[in-house]
């Protein structure tokens, strides 16, 4: 029998697992349920469909969208595995030859939706009970919360599967949900010992940038007109507001087309299709577009209306860069977007369920408003642990100059304080610029604060009172309408006994989106080459393969069929059926440009250096630092602080890079050099990706030790192993 690694490489084309695949797939083999939360891109599917391909019967897959599993399936007959669907697109024929083929044992797996399970009473339930059952996998498991962004009633009618197949393992997976979400999942879908595996949420290839609504659309063209042979996903909020931007594009010589539950069913499916096959680069959708969505090589969501929940915000985004490659998540934002989404936040007759979601809507908008590297801010609210910035979102590329904005805070704050604490910011910034609109009260008008900011943009302002609360010098307060306030932080810089630096922006360069230098000439032929296969083969091309395949060759150049099976993606099946169309671009290619094979490059293993990270001694590390020297313990220093253990072990890492500590003060010897082996494979960050490969046995804090241990040594990875 074939193990999942041969499969993996066999089928699928590719050398290793990633996140906890592997931990996953043994979980699922040993016949036990399993909650899997893992990013999308990260590759959930292969969690269910390696294990289908080992176990003796069927794979019964339940996704909530028709276009996603054509796709899933699709996909997977291209690599010659067996597989088909259930939904309403199939003709009565087409849906008997499937039964037929059910019937037979013929197929590994199976894509219905939820309700097929159990509408029409228990008929299809009966007819899944005459066969030979390995595995339920419940994809886009958050369907089933009413705590998660995507709530589907129908799939609360999955809590059944558990009672009519007991002995049948689960495996539930989703790329989004925050702790109480996860809970509900597990509890609706009674998955009372299921093995939980959360990976890392961090997307390293998504640049996120969030910028001011004013002027958005001239802005959102610029970036278009640089990005015309990408393809990507605008979102927003209302059916109008899509229609009426398709129409804005389509006359500014872009490809777009609509996506909004207003349209019918087939108008989806035919602009649904003609985004897959890349006949138009641009979708512009509502949130009706996109859930699981399979295209891998979308280069840029852009959402041009605030999301309801930092959920369905990652969700969104990460629909771009599946395929690894780096991508845009571009957000414009406005405070006014707020306003419009409470009423959507409003649930009648739930007073608790429209506290959460008012508070996740807060959350929401805090994300836009803070002057916090924006990765570190998603990571933070799903409860991962990450101290460092990311350096590929806009507030980390920023340079940061800092200037004396202390009369502009004066200035904000005195306005604050003379409107008595009352109003809103955007009532404020019309007041400081000398607004003559009818909503400016005449009282307010003969204050001495009005008008004393008209030599500074709306949007300026609005930016410096957001690094004013941010900071700590105002404060918002109210939910529903939320009014400014000066805090006692504040009130100094009133009295002139604090200085106030302000950020005057300059926006580095962005990374290309690939590390290494490739063929782009080479890389475009590759794609007309993709492109015809998939016409004959009647699939979207990225099913074919994903531009990181085509990237690959492109940079590698192979040169025989040896080669080309080392590059990801070409399995055995698509190997043998596609290779040599392939390999012949590339040898054509390189004949001309007298280019040879750069493979040994691709082979050999490049050990990354650790990063040095300028992390400073504060007042809170010291204390830390200190208990333990007294002969505290992690646990009683964390009571007697009131953190968590995870934070002080953060505090007394640091010592560890200053050498003021030793690695073994914190962690045991013998787990050191399998630490080590763990940052040489995967770099020292993201955090989460190391701790997924360590699994429980180790901690965040002696991850952060070792690392720490290997900067004071200032040793490669390499040495620190043989010297460990």
């Amino acid at each position: 029998m074939a193990t999942a690694l041969q499969i993996l490489k066999d089928k699928f084309g590719y050398e290793a697992f990633r996140f906890n695949q592997e931990q996953i797939i043994e979980t699922v083999l040993n016949k036990q349920d399993a909650f899997v939360l893992m990013p999308t891109g990260g590759g959930k599917s292969l969690c269910y469909q390696i294990p289908a391909l080992i176990l003796s019967g069927l794979t019964v897959v339940i996704s909530p969208l028709i276009a996603l599993m054509k796709d899933q399936v699709d996909a997977l007959k291209i690599n010659g595995i067996k597989a088909e669907f259930l939904n309403s697109s199939l003709s009565a024929s087409e849906s008997s030859s499937v039964y037929d083929e059910l019937r037979q044992g013929n197929l590994k797996l199976l894509y219905i939706a939820p309700e097929r399970l159990f509408n029409g009473g228990d008929q299809f339930l009966n007819f899944l009970k005459t066969l030979d059952i390995s595995l339920f996998a419940i994809d886009e498991a958050h369907c089933i919360s009413h705590w998660g962004h995507d709530f589907r009633p129908e799939y609360r009618l999955l809590s059944a599967l558990k009672k009519e197949f007991s002995a049948v393992p689960i495996i539930a997976l989703t790329a989004t949900a925050d702790k109480l979400t996860r809970d509900d999942i597990l509890d609706k879908l009674q998955l009372k010992n299921a093995q939980t595996f959360i990976s890392s949420f961090n997307r390293p290839n998504i640049h996120y940038t969030i910028l001011p609504k004013r002027g958005m659309y001239d802005q959102l063209v610029d970036y278009l007109s640089e990005h015309r042979d990408d393809s990507g996903i605008i979102y927003a909020l209302s059916r109008n507001s899509t229609e009426s931007l398709v129409e804005k594009l389509r006359l500014d010589g872009f490809s777009a087309v609509s996506y909004h539950a207003g349209m019918t069913t087939e108008a989806r499916k035919t602009n649904q299709d003609l985004f897959s096959r890349d006949e138009v680069k641009i979708v512009v959708a509502t949130i009706a577009f996109g859930m699981g969505i399979n295209k891998s090589n979308v280069r840029f969501v852009i959402h041009t209306d605030l999301p309801k929940n930092i959920e369905s915000y990652y969700q969104e985004t990460g629909r771009a860069g599946r395929d690894g490659l780096k991508s845009d998540a571009i957000l414009y934002y406005s405070g006014g977007d707020v306003i419009k989404l409470k009423n959507f936040a409003m649930v009648e007759g739930n007073p608790e369920q429209t506290r959460i979601m008012l508070q996740k809507l807060a959350q929401m908008s805090a994300l836009c408003e803070a002057n916090n590297c924006r990765r570190k801010s998603i990571l933070n609210y799903f409860g991962e642990e990450t101290s460092e910035s990311c350096d590929s979102c806009d507030i980390c590329l920023n340079t940061q100059e800092k200037f004396d904005g202390t009369t502009i805070a004066q200035k904000a704050l005195s306005a604050v304080a003379r409107l008595e604490n009352r109003y809103g910011l955007n009532y404020v910034i019309n007041v400081l610029r000398g607004s003559k609109s009818i909503k400016i009260k005449s009282a307010h008008k003969s204050l001495s604060v009005y008008g004393i900011g008209k030599d500074i943009s709306q949007d300026e302002w609005y930016k410096y009172f957001q690094d004013l609360i941010s900071f700590g010098f105002l404060k918002q307060i109210g939910s529903e309408y939320p009014v400014l306030s000066v805090t006692e932080k504040g009130l100094a810089v009133l009295g002139g006994k604090e200085r106030v630096l302000l950020v005057k922006n300059s926006f580095k360069r962005e990374k290309s989106f690939s590390e290494k230098p490739f063929e782009k000439e080479l890389f475009d032929e590759l794609k007309i080459v993709r492109n015809n296969i998939a016409q004959q083969e009647n699939v979207p091309a990225y099913i074919i393969f994903s531009d990181a395949t085509l990237l690959e060759l492109a940079t590698y150049l192979p040169q025989s069929k040896a080669e080309i099976s080392q590059i990801v993606g070409f399995g055995e099946v698509k190997l043998n059926k596609y290779g040599q169309s392939f390999l012949a671009a590339v040898i054509a290619y390189c004949a001309k440009k007298q280019l040879a094979s750069k493979i040994a490059d691709k082979i050999a293993k490049h050990v990354r250096p650790v990063k040095v990270n300028q992390e400073v001694e504060n007042e809170t590390k010291a204390l830390s630092y200190n208990l333990f020297k007294e002969g505290k313990t992690i646990a009683e220093i964390a009571e007697i602080r009131g953190f968590a253990p995870s934070t002080i072990e953060g505090h007394l890492a640091f010592y560890v890079q200053s050498g003021q500590l030793k690695v073994t003060d914190l962690v045991r010897a013998e787990k050191i050099p399998q630490i080590i082996e763990v940052i040489k494979k995967y770099g020292d960050y993201p955090l989460g990706t190391l701790k997924d490969a360590l699994g429980e046995n180790v901690n965040y804090g002696e991850i952060k030790a070792v690392i720490n241990h290997l900067k004071h040594a200032n040793l490669s990875v390499e040495e620190s192993l043989k010297d460990s």
